[in-house]
């Protein structure tokens, strides 16, 4: 189960030589064993600098003030999955992804512990920021 996990991750060239094996060494082990795909993997590919990748992307990531956050949030939900990072760790790397828009608003809402309470606050906020744009006048 955790080799069919981790195939669905391979890009690349990676992704060729995996095929390679299997059409040429359909019983490899390293299709029945996790620690032999992890071997064949890391010794040819760094396969695992994959966490430091992601974890480089998420502290990078940063929401523009012409996107919405419901958009936002997918990209950084994909990094944030593969980095391994508690919620709290994900919820201050969210906020300091967050425009000042946003900002502005949280100074003064009620403080939310959880990153899914987070989240739906930044939700919130987010949707009426947009509401708002679009009861404004069009500039002539």
């Amino acid at each position: 189960m955790k080799v069919a996990f981790a195939m669905s991750y391979l890009q690349g060239i990676a992704l060729d030589h995996y095929t390679a094996i299997l059409c040429f060494n359909y019983s490899h082990p390293l299709f029945i064993n996790w620690q032999a795909f992890v071997d064949e993997f890391s010794s040819k590919f760094s396969m695992f600098d994959t966490v430091a990748k992601a974890e480089r992307k998420l502290v990078s990531l940063r929401m523009s003030t012409d996107k919405r956050f419901t958009v936002f949030v997918v990209q950084f939900k994909k990094e944030a999955y593969k980095t391994g990072w508690n919620y709290n760790a994900l919820r201050f790397q969210l906020s300091e992804a967050l425009p000042k828009h946003i900002h502005d608003v949280l100074k003064l809402a009620p403080k939310q512990l959880t990153y899914e309470g987070f989240k739906n606050l930044v939700t919130q906020i987010d949707q009426h920021h947009w509401e708002d744009l679009s009861t404004l006048p069009a500039p002539h």
